[in-house]
């Protein structure tokens, strides 16, 4: 499960997602998400995943198959774009905000896709507060601006958690929720930081963030292992928003 994971299913259950409800995935990417989806709306349930990476619509249909997910359909599309759907009962969304260059005319667009007091609820990032501990973690936060850096190139909003309320309600929801969780390292539970870095690595070398044989990758988890025992601290690398509201009459 991806970072974050856990996270994603208890802010989806406890924003409401049943049994029978017809749900939206914006941006579903392999496919995580539209999976939780699934087993919280089963039986009876459907769910719509959208994004236009091939790479990773193929990766998402191949779960749903092999999870036995009759139920989930995971189709090629521009979120800023979708062609009319019949109506949904709920839009869950992850990492996928921050990545818009006008979230709020996006769901705006979206409103009449869903019921009367249908559900949204999405899941972001924030690193305004982040990277942070009590104790020198030099490397942990090198490496953490690798990937600040590579948000910033691309334009994503790194402060996207804080802006949840305020998107949520221009673009027409009335906001029931919005918590933060901290993704905390000690000595004793790790920050998946070298994972995270290993998945977006091809991004960070296209923005020319850091050269390749400075960073060393092959040998970066051990090294943020050997400070993360060295240290002993509590380290703080991720904090993540999660909002929920419904659309106003």
């Amino acid at each position: 499960m991806a970072i974050g994971g856990d996270f994603t299913r208890r802010l989806l259950t406890d924003a409401g997602l049943a049994a029978g409800m017809r749900v939206l995935d914006l941006g579903c990417g392999t496919g995580e998400v539209s999976l939780i989806a699934a087993e919280l709306v089963e039986p009876g349930g459907e769910v719509v995943g959208v994004d236009r990476d091939a790479g990773a619509l193929d990766t998402a249909r191949a779960r749903a198959a092999e999870a036995g997910h009759a139920q989930v359909s995971i189709l090629a599309g521009d979120i800023e774009a979708l062609p009319d759907l019949d109506l949904f009962d709920a839009i869950v969304a992850r990492r996928v905000l921050m990545y818009l260059a006008n979230p709020v005319a996006v769901l705006e667009r979206l409103v009449p896709a869903l019921h009367p007091a249908g559900l949204i609820a999405v899941h972001e990032h924030d690193m305004t507060m982040v990277p942070a501990s009590v104790g020198e973690m030099p490397l942990h936060e090198r490496v953490q601006s690798w990937v600040r850096q590579m948000l910033l190139a691309e334009e994503a909003d790194t402060h996207m958690g804080f802006h949840l309320h305020a998107t949520l309600s221009q673009a027409g929801f009335s906001v029931e929720t919005v918590r933060a969780e901290a993704v905390v390292q000690t000595p004793s539970q790790r920050y998946e930081l070298a994972e995270i870095v290993a998945a977006i690595w091809p991004r960070i070398l296209a923005h020319g963030i850091v050269d390749e044989a400075e960073a060393d990758v092959e040998t970066l988890a051990e090294r943020l292992e050997a400070e993360r025992i060295a240290t002993g601290a509590t380290y703080v690398g991720d904090m993540m928003f999660g909002a929920w509201g419904r659309k106003l009459s």
